[in-house]
Parts: structure tokens; C-alpha cells; sequence
């Protein structure tokens, strides 16, 4: 199978569209000019003291519009941050862009301007995926600010600075909002949709799918600070970081279970199934060990989440690719979205790293990269619901038809009976019950072959016969039962006649000097019966018929057979 084919096109489509998403971010990731340097902390010293040593001797500088990964020292950071000339007046705001989840201050002098945070909930200004400050104007634009990182259990990511005036700011700002709520809205939108078809078609693989995505989502919500602001989930505040280890031990895990699933990797793939499976199961315990407190668990989890996470994704991505290769149509979907998604994760990982500094557009990237698989993953997840109706669909029909005439079987026949009679007595009622004459003398005369061959024609000319809306079945060996809705009496014996004389017409000679004709019983629907008693009564009536000289029909109750004589059926 070549992934490139019509088939597939589409999904080539939606990968080119991601990756003009990001080039339009990387031209887009211009900044104000500024100048920074940056140290570490030492115990005891004071703000202006910082201030004066960096005006005599410059701290190690950096590019504030390039992602900069700041010491994680236990003290914390110091940043100082310079608009070269020309100046211009007025109130600013400086912007830290993905500095993690620990408190930045800044300082005017000796003088604290604000301390906030992404997950803080006071007073103070807050940015949307960023820590944000008000400069006011009585801070001139030549004198250097200060920002303090302080030390904290989760180090701050790979962070970009900015300084802007309001309107600059609020444009860039509500730019970020509406791509980072579309694509949250987006991965929530598809999980609900999983959870609904998990529901309706009992499903878990929509379920482990939903889950994953779930916990995708909340993974950024929590880098991004989406969820505090502008969600304002104040409950998650002092427990982002627990949350964010859990999630990605969880979504790696229930990934694998969805994968397994979709990709049909039991069947595909089978070697690769217990390793899977094993990842599936390990990552949640470590998000146990996380959570139990105690030191030494603590750290082994937070040690081995990262690189388990790591080699679980490649576990995967090398599943899908066996099973894609293999066959598996599902497995395309599921390379087609976790791929690009795979390589978005190694590339901020790298920058946590110090790399990658000149594609600050990496971590919002990996916000719309989620978006773009969960809608590429629910394409195939709805690929498969349809497949699985069909699937259902064919196997119910086969388990309601007679395999070799293809008319209802005695069973489906009987259920499509009683819903008809369920409907009450506003409408007549006639049950037709067939038997075809001399049909043993047929199969030992000519074999079964020919008997088979007699009944499929048999049932064709009947079906052709009646109406689409009359119910036709095969009630067993060469007996056939017909439900007539709006049909009274009179007319159910005409309509036994014409079908009398149509078999007769088949021209299946079962010896030189008999044919095979058929004999039908009629009963006319009392409010007293039911399936049952209906066609007990229609098959006496055509044992009437049979011993009256058969190829004739006969009405339970009715007075006399009608025959057809051979004259007539010509």
C-alpha cells in the first residue's frame, strides 16, 4: 500500500497545512529589540546591588527574542533586561514567554514592582501563555529593569522576553487566544466525540482515545498556562507539576492502549504487542510513585518518566509504521497524526535542552500540531465506526437471511411478524403459508443440487410476486410463510392463486408427468392470535390444500379449495 495515493491525499494536505502553521509562527516570532544578561542568584544580595555590578561588569548576555534556557539554580535567576536607544515614552509590558511555573519578580531599583506567576491567582496583572508586567511610564524606557527567576521544584522553560507597548501586546495577545482556544476546542470537541462513540458502539478503543487526547490537552493547558488563564482553574494552582507528570505517564500509556486497538496490532504486528502492552502498564506506575510522596520514589519516577516517555512514543510510532506496512488502513491515520506530533515533542525537548533557541514557535506548535492530530486520528476513528456498522450491518443481515433463497430466516421472519402484529387491528392481516409439492421426489429423482435450484427460483418468483412491503421468509426445508398487511380475504385468495399458477409456470418437471407446483394455507388475522396460532392455522389450511390434490390454495375457514388447473397455469 503507498501512502502517497489518492486515498491519502488528504492527510498529505492536512500535514502541509501544519507546517505552514508553523512557518507562519517562526516569521511571526519578531520581537521589540532588547538587550539581557543574565546570572544566578547569590544569598543576601539586593536589587540594586545587581543592578550596580551589571552596569560596571555585564552579566553573561543573551538574544531576549531567542529561547533561552535560565540556570535552574536554588536561589534563582537574575535577568536584566535593556531597551537600546531610540527611547520612546509611555506605559509597556514586558512579556516572559514559556517560563515555566515558578514566581518571576521585577524589580525597579530596590523597589518590587509585582511578583506573579503563571498559576498566580492575585492581584496582579495576567498574561495569556505568558507572565506579563506593566512598566509604568514613571519607569524611563532607558533605565534597565530587573527580573528575578526564582528558585523553584519545576525549572523554567526555555523562555523569551519582549517588551511592547499596550496596543502591540494586546494584538499579539489576542492573536495567542484565538489559536490556543481553537485548538484546545478542537482536541476537547474530538474527545467528546470519542466518548459518544465509545457510548453508542461499546467501543473502548474511542474510549482510550478520548482519554489520551484528555490528557494531551491538559499537558499544554498546564506548559501554556491556558488553564489558569484565562480557564481561571484555580483548583489546579501548587499542583501543575504533579498533574503534568501524570498526564504525560497517562497519555503514553493510554496512547498505547488506543494503538493496539485502532492499528489492530494483535493482528498485524503480534511480537510487538506485549511490549506495548508493558509500556501501557508501567507508566501508570509511575504516576503511583509520583504521588506516594516518599523521596526516593519521587525521584526514581521523575528520572525515568522522561525517557520512558520517550521510548514508549517510539515503541509506538514503530507499531504503527510494522502495521501500516502490514496492511493495517488504520495504522495510516494514526502515523499520519502521532508522527508529526512525535517529532514537535523531541524538538521541545531539545530546547529544554539549550537547542533549537531560533524556533521560539516550537511550544505553540505543539498546541496546534495537538488540534491537527486529534482531527486526522477522529477521521480515522470515524472510519472505523462506519467500518463497524457495516461490519455489524452485514453480520446481521447474514444472521437474518436464509443463506441460499437470501429471504428472511424462520427467526427473523417470526420477530418482523410480531412487530406487525403489535401495530394493533386497524389494518387486515393474512399469513400465506407455502409447500412445495412432490419437492422429496425432486431431490431423489435429480438430486439436491436440483433441489436447491428449484427453491431459489421458487423464492425469486414469489418475491417478485408480492410486494416489497409483504414479509417473505423461508419457514424451513421447502416451506415458505408470507405476511400480507391491508389484504382481506377475498384478496388474499386471489393473490394465492396468481402465486399458484406462477410457480407452476417455473416449468420444474420432477417426472415425465409432474411438475413442481405448490400448495398454500391462508389465515386471515382474529384478534385473538398471535404469530403462532397464525400460522398454525395457515399450515393446516395448506394441509387441506395438499389433500385436496395440492397445487391449490385453500383459506382457514373458507369453504372449498380453489384449484388451479394446469390449463390455467399456462
Amino acid at each position: 500500500m503507498r501512502f502517497g495515493n489518492r486515498r491519502y491525499g488528504w492527510a498529505i494536505r492536512l500535514l502541509q497545512a501544519a507546517i505552514l502553521c508553523g512557518l507562519l509562527f517562526a516569521g511571526a516570532a519578531g520581537a521589540t529589540a532588547l538587550l539581557a544578561n543574565a546570572r544566578e542568584v547569590r544569598p543576601g544580595e539586593q536589587p540594586i546591588d545587581v543592578l550596580a555590578e551589571a552596569a560596571q561588569r555585564p552579566f553573561p548576555s543573551f538574544d531576549p527574542t531567542l529561547l533561552q534556557v535560565l540556570p535552574n539554580s536554588p536561589n534563582g535567576t537574575w535577568v536584566v533586561v535593556r531597551t537600546p536607544p531610540p527611547w520612546t515614552s509611555g506605559e509597556r509590558v514586558l512579556s516572559v514567554r514559556h517560563p515555566g511555573l515558578g514566581t518571576i519578580s521585577l524589580y525597579d531599583g530596590n523597589t518590587l514592582v509585582a511578583s506573579t506567576s503563571l498559576q498566580d491567582f492575585g492581584t496582579a496583572l495576567h498574561g495569556h501563555g505568558r507572565v506579563i508586567f506593566s512598566v509604568p511610564e514613571s519607569i524611563p524606557a532607558s533605565r534597565p529593569l530587573l527580573l528575578k527567576f526564582h528558585g523553584s521544584a519545576s525549572p523554567a522553560g526555555a523562555v523569551t522576553l519582549s517588551l511592547d507597548s499596550w496596543p502591540d501586546y494586546l494584538r499579539d495577545d489576542g492573536a495567542w487566544m484565538v489559536f490556543a482556544t481553537g485548538s484546545f476546542a478542537v482536541m476537547l470537541t474530538m474527545a467528546l466525540m470519542a466518548l459518544c462513540f465509545a457510548l453508542i458502539l461499546r467501543d473502548m478503543t474511542f474510549g482510550w482515545y478520548a482519554a489520551y487526547l484528555l490528557c494531551y490537552a491538559l499537558i499544554q493547558g498546564l506548559r501554556s498556562g491556558f488553564v489558569f488563564h484565562p480557564l481561571e482553574l484555580q483548583s489546579l494552582a501548587g499542583a501543575a507539576s504533579v498533574l503534568g507528570d501524570a498526564a504525560t505517564a497517562l497519555s503514553v500509556s493510554f496512547a498505547a492502549l488506543f494503538m493496539l486497538r485502532f492499528a489492530r496490532v494483535d493482528e498485524y504486528v503480534p511480537l510487538l504487542r506485549t511490549p506495548v502492552l508493558s509500556f501501557a502498564v508501567v507508566m501508570p506506575l509511575l504516576v503511583i510513585l509520583r504521588a506516594t510522596g516518599v523521596g526516593v520514589l519521587v525521584n526514581m519516577a521523575q528520572l525515568l518518566l522522561q525517557p520512558l516517555v520517550l521510548l514508549g512514543a517510539l515503541l509506538l510510532l514503530m507499531a504503527g509504521a510494522f502495521a501500516a506496512a502490514r496492511g493495517s488502513r488504520h495504522a495510516w491515520f494514526f502515523l499520519v497524526g502521532w508522527t508529526p506530533l512525535l517529532i514537535l515533542t523531541a524538538l521541545c525537548g531539545a530546547q529544554l535542552q539549550g537547542m533549537l533557541a531560533a524556533a521560539p514557535w516550537l511550544p505553540d506548535a505543539a498546541i496546534g500540531m495537538g488540534a491537527f492530530e486529534a482531527i486526522v486520528l477522529s477521521i480515522g476513528l470515524s472510519d472505523r465506526a462506519l467500518t463497524i456498522r457495516h461490519d455489524r450491518d452485514r453480520a446481521r443481515q447474514l444472521a437474518d437471511s436464509d443463506p441460499l433463497t437470501g429471504l428472511l430466516n424462520r427467526r427473523a421472519w417470526t420477530e418482523a411478524a410480531l412487530d406487525v402484529l403489535e401495530q394493533g387491528l386497524a389494518r387486515p392481516v393474512a399469513v400465506l403459508f407455502f409447500d412445495l409439492d412432490h419437492f422429496k421426489a425432486l431431490n431423489d429423482r435429480h438430486g439436491h443440487a436440483a433441489g436447491d435450484k428449484a427453491l431459489v427460483a421458487v423464492a425469486a418468483a414469489l418475491r417478485q410476486e408480492l410486494r416489497p412491503s409483504d414479509l417473505l421468509g423461508r419457514y424451513g426445508g421447502e416451506e415458505f410463510v408470507a405476511l400480507l398487511q391491508g389484504v382481506d380475504k377475498e384478496n388474499a385468495m386471489q393473490i394465492a392463486t396468481r402465486l399458484c399458477r406462477r410457480v407452476h409456470r417455473l416449468d420444474v418437471h420432477v417426472s415425465t408427468s409432474d411438475m413442481l407446483t405448490v400448495s398454500i394455507g391462508i389465515a386471515m388475522r382474529t384478534p385473538a392470535d398471535n404469530v403462532q396460532s397464525l400460522v398454525e392455522r395457515a399450515d393446516a389450511a395448506m394441509y387441506s390444500a395438499k389433500l385436496s390434490g395440492r397445487n391449490r390454495a385453500v383459506c382457514a375457514g373458507h369453504i372449498g379449495p380453489v384449484l388451479v388447473r394446469r390449463s390455467e397455469a399456462r
